[in-house]
């Protein structure tokens, strides 16, 4: 015998009795089971063979864990008949082959595997990957596998290929088909199915992880190619200079990086340390200024790998100075003067201003530590001048003449000490002196004396022209003879000399400083007239936005500037930016918003101290650079809305277009569509750029019903934003009843998305269903007939009882089929066969009650008047089949439902629908009322229109413009 696997208990196997030849019935023989009760019985009257409660597991049996041939999987078992009062046994032997059936998934050995792929792995290298495995066998084993890749990996770098091993199994191996590249993307998550062959198909998946090793493909990259760096000269040991950074894109011993000295001398190796693993650079000795100014050398960054890779980069060291130098003061002669172990010869009568001595200063330190300040200390009649104006003079060493800066008398003092001091300009300063000793020498003296050495007037600018300077001869007035203009030069001096008129002449001289004053004679001034500034919106309240640039020609209190915000036309700058005085900052008190204002527009003005004060203005032009800072939004359609589809509708049939905006600009707002969800059937497709859902696979029956399509639309910013919509599309030939659609498209909005809701879900349990129905009509169909036995039986009784009276009238026949039902008999074709009977011609259907008790037949029947009733009819039952339904009441409480006989053919899903609104069915207007139906599952509705009669007022094809 033969028995599928995992059936229900009292599965009927077989007759032993029949199949032995043996006969039952007279009690005589009896049968017993002497092995194998565990999962089989028989009946010891008629020898039937039976499954028993224990439910009948191929793969669990024993005996069958390593076969796979269907037929070497069997229970045994052994069989006694038994005569009468056991004066004979028989014994037989038989086997029961266990067939399988698909009850067992494939699995992989984990949900998660993980495969190591090394970088740069050339196209077409091949990886093993582990397999699944199924307990069934067969056809209902192991199928094929899939790679299913990410949406966002379509053109992705692997490929599954399949292969059949030598003993029948399949191998998944993965293949390289593009180039791997770790630094990019270090690891890549695919999902590998394995489907069996069994109908209906078992399925399950894994997550295939695979991840990049890293090669050293990449060179350590310096930060920069060019370091600079100050030190302080004398800084001590250990201290840090600067921090050389490279960075490797590789990982492991191939990303680990060492700095050592490239192209460097023996004095940079000697004074700098540098640190291998942080590329810290520091100072190993004190370094001089005086002896190294500056030290230039390379270091190389080199990463661990085999071979090593490395990159240099150029290090320049300014050595910075530190006043650690006093200046050096040294005192020459010049010209005629004789000077001698530091004492120098000057007869009483030089004129004033006479250069006697040379006195050069020098300083080793440089820049403000090198500049050297000289004077003469102490009550002499000499001052030091610069020797030369060239601007060209080092600052750290120059030179100064020794002027008489009066008048020598011999009479009055005849030595000068003359002390020289030095002091230069560090932080702290230094200094230095060195004396001279002048010996005044007796000549025809008391030339005419100044009562000033050096006269300082002030002038102010801008006065009325007329020549530089003029002096009188006799009263010595000094008098300006041209317009000064302190911005042009703020001082001028020139020297005053007086002569008397004795034989020889004696003169004398002064020093005159006429110090321009300033006036408030000229206006601030913007360095540009409009100032454009770029910010980003979202910027935070109270940041700088930008910075302005004034200056003023004047001095002191006329050149003090206060800025200050003037609005623009609109007064859109009124409160929203502030100005930072000393630095000409300008701050926002808001967070700028691109979406609500682009650009601001106002003025700067800047005033000056001074009387009566001058003023300037200078534009600035601000303007909101974007940022991704809004989702896109779906205007169309909404996510309640629905779109009727026919189901003889073409491929390439556009369905709905999904529209959608974004309020920021650029790359920003450029939208692309897809469809992330609802899609199983790959019925539908959406065109990225336009949104626009396309039918691109052929309508089934199964495809019926409701599909929620998720659209999900994505910008084109860093980070990109989002959003996700819902398009309700109702595949069916006219739209029945709106209101079960709009309770389908209620009851998907609070439906997972993971959920994929897709035509109907009923389909595939339909045939089981179809059995079912048979079944139950069989049953049904066999009490009618034994009630008709029984009734007939009473009733040719009562005829033989009472028997027949000549010239009465019968009774009506409580069971006489009506004269149209005779009149109707079943039409033959050509060929004089008889018409085939529809699938299920012989079942049963109740009708409906109207709601206020009334009926119609399905031939314009009189309404019955009794309400409540369900009637049944007899669908294709022949002109001489009654109608027992016309006289049976139903007292049942429930509702009563119609059923009708225009079942659909087989392949058709046919279910009765008790509980829908009694707006499901379409309802004529004229005489007789449709008796078409609507086959409806949670998520489809059929209607069966073609059996309607006279139906009116149907919607017509077309995308509605609300929901309903």
């Amino acid at each position: 015998y033969r028995l599928a696997e995992e059936g229900p208990a009292d599965i009927r196997i077989g007759n032993v009795a029949s199949d032995l030849g043996i006969v039952t019935g007279s009690g005589e023989v009896t049968f017993s089971l002497e092995s194998g009760s565990d999962y089989l019985k028989i009946d010891n009257m008629t020898g039937e063979l039976s499954t028993t409660e224990r439910r009948i597991d191929r793969e669990k049996l024993p005996q069958c864990q390593m076969i796979f041939d269907e037929n070497e999987c069997f229970l045994d078992f052994e069989v006694s008949v038994i005569g009468p009062s056991q004066s004979w046994v028989d014994l037989f032997e038989g086997r029961v082959i266990i067939l399988d059936i698909n009850d067992n998934t494939p699995t992989f050995p984990s949900p998660v595997l993980t495969l190591t792929v090394e970088e740069n792995r050339p196209v077409g290298t091949l990886y093993l990957l582990p397999t699944a495995t199924d307990r069934d066998f067969g056809r209902n084993g192991i199928e094929r596998y899939e790679l299913l890749q990410e949406p966002a990996a379509r053109s992705s770098v692997f490929e599954l290929q399949v292969a059949d091993t030598l003993d029948g199994e399949k191998q998944p191996q993965l293949i390289v088909k593009g180039p791997l590249d770790r630094e990019q993307r270090d690891s890549y998550e695919l999902s590998l199915r394995v489907r069996d062959g069994g109908e209906p198909a078992r399925s399950s998946q894994a997550i295939l992880r695979v991840l990049i090793t890293d090669v050293n493909d990449n060179s350590p990259r310096f930060e920069k190619s060019i370091y600079e760096a100050d030190l302080a000269e004398n800084s001590s040991p250990g201290t840090p200079i600067l921090q050389l950074r490279a960075t490797d894109l590789d990982v492991g011993v191939n990303g680990q990086i060492e700095y050592v000295f490239g192209a460097a001398t023996e004095s940079v190796r000697r004074l700098l340390r540098l640190d291998e693993t942080s590329g810290w650079l520091s100072v190993l000795h004190r370094i001089d200024r005086e002896e190294v100014n500056q030290l230039r050398f390379t270091v190389m960054a080199r990463d661990r790998g085999q071979p090593p890779k490395t990159d240099k980069a150029t290090v320049v060291l300014n050595i910075r100075d530190e006043n650690d130098n006093v200046p050096t003061i040294d005192i020459r002669k010049i010209g005629r003067i004789p000077l001698r172990d530091g004492v120098a010869s000057v007869a009483e009568d030089v004129l004033v201003d006479t250069p006697i001595a040379l006195v050069q200063v020098s300083d080793r330190d440089q820049g403000e530590n090198g500049v050297v300040t000289c004077t003469v200390v102490g009550d002499v009649p000499f001052q030091l001048k610069p020797a030369s104006e060239g601007e060209g003079e080092p600052q750290n060493k120059r030179k100064y003449f020794l002027h008489t800066s009066a008048p020598l008398d011999y009479e009055a003092v005849r030595d000068y000490n003359v002390v020289i001091v030095a002091v230069d300009s560090g932080s702290p300063s230094l200094s230095s002196n060195n004396s001279l000793l002048v010996r005044v020498g007796d000549t025809n003296d008391n030339p005419p004396m100044f009562s000033q050495a050096v006269l300082e007037v002030s002038f102010p600018e801008n006065n009325l022209p007329g020549g530089i300077f003029s002096i009188d001869p006799d009263s010595g007035d000094v008098s300006v003879q041209a317009v000064l203009d302190r911005e042009q030069r703020d001082t001028y001096e020139f020297q005053v000399t007086a002569r008397d008129k004795g034989i020889p002449s004696l003169q004398g001289s002064t020093t005159v400083v006429v110090r321009v004053a300033d006036r408030n004679d000229n206006e601030p001034r913007f360095m540009q007239d409009v100032f454009t500034f770029y910010v980003k919106e979202n910027l935070q309240p109270n940041s700088p936005v930008g910075m302005v640039t004034v200056m003023d020609f004047d001095k002191g209190r006329n050149a003090e500037l206060s800025l200050s915000i003037q609005p623009g036309d609109h007064d859109q700058a009124a409160g929203i930016f502030s100005i930072e005085n000393d630095t000409g900052t300008i701050f926002s008190t808001v967070s700028f918003d691109r979406e609500q204002q682009t650009s601001y527009t106002f003025k700067v003005k800047a005033v000056d101290g001074g009387e009566p004060p001058r003023s300037a203005t200078a534009t600035v032009s601000l303007f909101v650079m974007d940022e991704n800072d809004n989702a896109p939004t779906v205007t169309f359609p909404s996510n309640s809305s629905y779109t009727v589809l026919p189901p003889s509708s073409n491929m390439r049939t556009v369905v709905a277009t999904v529209v959608a905006t974004d309020a920021d600009t650029g790359l920003n707002a450029d939208l692309n569509y897809s469809i992330v969800g609802g899609n199983p059937f790959k019925l539908f497709e959406i065109d990225p750029a336009s949104g626009v859902v396309s039918l691109v696979g052929k309508l089934a029956p199964k495809h019926y019903g409701l599909h929620r399509l998720v659209v999900q639309v994505n910008d084109s910013g860093q980070p990109p934003q989002s959003t996700t919509a819902l398009l309700h599309v109702f595949v069916n030939e006219s739209l029945s009843n709106a209101t079960v659609v709009e309770s389908q498209v209620a009851r998907s909005l609070h439906t997972p998305l993971a959920q994929d809701i897709a035509g109907d879900p009923s389909y595939e349990l339909s045939k089981q269903r179809l059995s079912i129905v048979i079944g139950v009509v069989a049953g049904i169909m066999t009490v009618i007939l034994l009630i008709l036995v029984v009734v007939m039986a009473r009733y040719c009784r009562s005829k033989g009882k009472h028997g027949y009276e000549a010239g009465k009238k019968d009774h009506e026949d409580f069971f006489t089929p009506q004269q149209h039902d005779k009149a109707k008999k079943p039409k033959k074709d050509k060929k004089g066969k008889k018409g085939k009977q529809p699938l299920y011609s012989s079942i049963v259907t109740v009708e409906a009650s109207k709601p206020n008790g009334q009926r119609y037949d399905s031939v314009n029947e009189k309404l019955s008047d009794s309400p409540g009733m369900g009637r049944y009819r007899s669908v294709n039952g022949g002109p001489g089949s009654p109608d027992l339904a016309r006289h049976y009441k139903s007292s049942s409480p429930l509702p009563t439902v119609q059923l009708h006989p225009q079942s659909p053919t087989a392949g058709k899903k046919h279910q009765a629908v008790q509980d829908l609104p009694p707006a499901n069915t379409f309802v004529g207007t004229g005489d007789n009322i449709s008796i078409g139906s609507d086959h409806c599952s949670e998520y489809s509705c059929q209607a069966s229109s073609k059996y309607s009669k006279q139906v009116r007022a149907l919607r017509p094809f077309g995308p509605p413009t609300h929901p309903g």
